[in-house]
């Protein structure tokens, strides 16, 4: 097979990978990308995006079971409803290759080179491709290393058969009878609690003292109620030991120290996601490690010359957002821009029930800098989220004391998802609280909470 050279290439199409390949094809630069699966990476195929079409359709399926008790005060009344999950997961995969084949458009028209296969470093400046039609040598003058991340296993739970992964959970046959999630993180909850709506014993094996723990108790809270009212046991300090010998169950290991059986059809483990550094080659570079990630400097550098690394295998915050924008910059500074990473937040949302936000520091982080203001406001004095019948939850802005700079915007809310663009847009540009504050919002919305709590953090709120 005939070798390509290129200018950039790019190893793995997942939402950093590709956004990276489709900026330096607009610049003019001779890009190629490869990847072993479907465009899109873990987040459009099997993360992100399958994972909320699957989030929607348990909140209309439980909103339907509501009004089918009778009890519903909206007035609203109806059948029992059913659910076809075979068609619900057909659903989710028909929204999975719409945006699969709109990347793949996107990078044709960008005119970039796709090759399907698994890639490998032969060197700094050469990669072997195995393809359905034999090995393709590429050679480049800039590599972009984007290979994400996969889920961690746990010794005592291997996957396969009843234990499965977030992967399998988004392809299931049937909704289980019974569901153990072990890992009480933003993943286990956000599907432990779709499982639950829509019919499953959920139980959820944290071994950390409370389930979400990187953020602050007042923020998970409400959550925490919600998980309570949908009948989900959460078990904190507990540790998962393996499958009993016998029966459909979760042997774990209690906060007390006492052996106990969870009754589990399937057993979800969701105990966080490990760097894809193994088996392309990463031995033929010698890349600066940083612990299990590449280590990169603010131009995703790695310490090899021409050589990259964007997204999860760089480190923490692994989310798709901070890849994307890192591929971006990548793309302009092998085109010759001069550009660095300087961004000030990367908000972070989980997308449970009631959904969080947060973007830049937290109250605790932002108090080791100096003196604080705090203002928050209840979504129960909103009148937009009555209507929405999303009273629990709140925002909240934290702000230097001397000069009211903004330095982190956290909320728990029904659709708060929607206020991160503004979350970060404040940070990112300095806002000070005058300015949210002095900003019209428009009414009714949720985000009139925004402006309220910087409001109160001045002293000067008006609805509460």
């Amino acid at each position: 097979m005939k070798e390509i050279s290129c200018k950039l290439l790019v190893i793995g199409a997942g939402p950093g990978g590709y956004v990276c390949a489709i900026r330096a094809g607009q610049l003019g630069l001779d890009t190629v990308i490869v990847e072993a699966g479907k465009p899109g990476g873990t987040c459009l195929n099997i993360g992100c995006i399958p994972s909320k079409a699957l989030i929607h359709a348990a909140e209309a399926f439980e909103q339907a079971r509501a009004r089918a008790g009778g009890d519903d005060p909206l007035g609203i009344s109806a059948a029992a409803p059913g659910l076809d999950f075979g068609k619900t997961v057909g659903w989710k995969d028909a929204i999975v290759s719409r945006l699969t084949s709109g990347v793949a458009g996107l990078l044709k028209k960008a005119k970039v080179k796709y090759v399907q296969g698994h890639a490998r470093f032969r060197d700094g400046k050469t990669i072997e491709v195995e393809t359905e039609t034999g090995q393709q040598i590429i050679r480049a003058e800039n590599v972009v290393i984007a290979t994400g991340s996969a889920p961690v296993e746990l010794l005592s739970l291997s996957f396969g058969g009843r234990v499965i992964s977030s992967t399998e959970a988004l392809s299931l046959a049937d909704v289980p009878q019974k569901l153990a999630v072990v890992g009480g993180g933003y993943i286990g909850l956000e599907l432990g609690t779709a499982f639950a709506k829509m019919g499953a014993k959920v139980t959820i094996v944290e071994a950390l003292p409370r389930i979400l723990a990187q953020y602050d108790a007042e923020l998970v809270r409400p959550v925490s109620k919600r998980l309570a009212a949908l009948g989900i046991d959460v078990l904190v300090g507990a540790k998962a030991k393996g499958l009993p010998s016998k029966g459909d169950a979760l042997l774990i290991e209690t906060a007390d120290g006492k052996d106990r059986k969870i009754a589990a059809d399937k057993v979800l483990v969701t105990v966080g996601r490990r760097p894809v550094t193994d088996g392309w080659g990463l031995e033929e570079i010698d890349l600066d490690m940083n612990g299990r990630f590449i280590r990169i400097d603010d131009r995703c550098r790695t310490s090899m010359r021409g050589i990259y690394a964007i997204g999860d295998v760089t480190g923490e915050p692994m989310l798709a957002h901070r890849a994307m924008a890192q591929g971006e910059m990548v793309a302009e500074i092998v085109a010759g821009h001069r550009r660095s990473w300087d961004k000030r937040a990367i908000p972070a949302i989980c997308f449970t029930d009631p959904e969080l936000v947060t973007a830049g520091l937290s109250p605790e982080e932002a108090r080791a800098l100096g003196e604080i203001k705090i203002g928050m406001f209840p979504f129960s004095a909103n009148g937009r989220a009555m209507t929405k019948q999303g009273e629990d939850g709140f925002v909240r802005v934290v702000a230097r004391a001397d000069n009211h700079l903004v330095l982190g915007i956290q909320a728990v809310g029904q659709g708060v998802s929607e206020l991160a663009a503004a979350f970060g847009l404040a940070l990112e540009m300095g806002a000070r609280l005058e300015d949210i504050a002095g900003t019209i919002h428009a009414h009714p919305t949720q985000g009139e909470a925004f402006q309220e709590a910087a409001l109160k953090a001045l002293g000067m709120a008006l609805h509460i």
